[in-house]
């Protein structure tokens, strides 16, 4: 009777450490890390999905800033967890594409360690300046840049973040010397922006845009190669004189590689259906967000692609952060 009791304790207990299918999940609170400070694109985006998504699934979807180097810190957090569908990760273009070829020694593989969910939104990054920026269109900027080589600072949420790659781009491109002053997120960035200690920034349109509405900061470009929804008369850089530059930052929803494939499922069909909801839908188009709620698939298709696009451009663009 011991060895039979023995043998029932090991088959719960192996039992109880196997993922959940989908039929009881989620039976518990889900996580879901923002790689960012509060206060960037990523954050603004994640608060109102996580509620809403708490309320299709009945349980809390708690948001956790797990914020540094450029990302990649909450993004490891999350390759590292149990890959059961309750650790989320809100991943960028920049911890799922950019930081592959910047970082030689990354701590996770964005295609190797995760699964993918769906691509959640795609939103341009915006150039904009301070009001005392005597420049108010992109081709009066580069002259003013050119006149003063190395006199303009630009700020960026940190090093190796998509903003600081557009930026690195646009000098490129441009051929001007602008001072590239890094911060520990968007929040800090545009505190500085906005206090006129650096000059001009491109940044994640959800951060930047209720600063452009209220005349605090100046918009000269779009980093997209269409001009925003909800900035129809803000050129393009690539109208601008900067002919085939386009930069924009998806957002996706990771988990770690070997979910089941049920919860994977069941968590894209939940997800979906919340950012096709009219009220998700309006937040984000207020943000200059573009709703792409995607397969799993298609979302996994789009990152092995842009890790192969960045590593050219980082290549070209002959950066490195270790």
């Amino acid at each position: 009777m011991k060895r039979i009791a023995m043998a029932a304790c090991l088959v719960l207990g192996l039992a109880a450490g196997m993922p959940s299918s989908a039929e009881d999940f989620p039976n518990r609170p889900i996580r879901l890390i923002v790689p960012f400070p509060p206060g960037g694109g990523t954050d603004i985006l994640a608060r109102p999905l996580a509620q809403e998504l708490s309320k299709r699934l009945g349980q809390p979807v708690v948001v956790e800033n797990k914020a540094g180097a450029g990302g990649s810190i909450g993004t490891e957090a999350a390759a590292r967890a149990a890959p059961d569908g309750y650790t989320l990760v809100l991943g960028t273009v920049g911890t799922h594409a950019i930081n592959q070829s910047l970082y030689s020694k990354l701590s996770y593989d964005a295609v190797r360690d995760f699964d993918a969910i769906t691509l959640v939104a795609n939103t341009p990054n915006i150039l904009v300046v301070h009001p005392k920026v005597s420049s108010r269109s992109v081709q009066e900027l580069v002259a003013i840049a050119k006149a003063r080589p190395g006199d303009l600072n630009y700020a960026s949420p940190g090093n190796g973040t998509p903003p600081h790659l557009a930026a690195e781009m646009f000098k490129k491109m441009a051929g001007i010397s602008i001072t590239h002053i890094p911060y520990k997120g968007t929040g800090p960035a545009l505190t500085d922006l906005l206090a006129g200690t650096v000059q001009m920034m491109i940044a994640n349109a959800p951060a930047v845009l209720p600063y452009v509405g209220s005349g605090k900061l100046i918009a000269l470009a779009s980093t997209s190669e269409t001009r925003p929804a909800i900035l129809p008369d803000l050129p393009t850089l690539n109208e601008s004189g900067l002919a085939g530059y386009e930069a924009d930052t998806w957002y996706g929803l990771f988990t770690a590689k070997g979910t089941p494939k049920d919860i994977i499922d069941k968590l894209n069909t939940d997800i979906v259906a919340v950012l096709k909801s009219d009220r998700i839908r309006d937040f984000f188009a207020k943000q200059g967000a573009e709703v792409i709620a995607n397969s799993p698939e298609d979302a996994a298709k789009k990152v092995r692609s842009d890790v192969q696009k960045w590593h050219a451009m980082i290549q070209d663009l002959n950066i490195r952060l270790d």
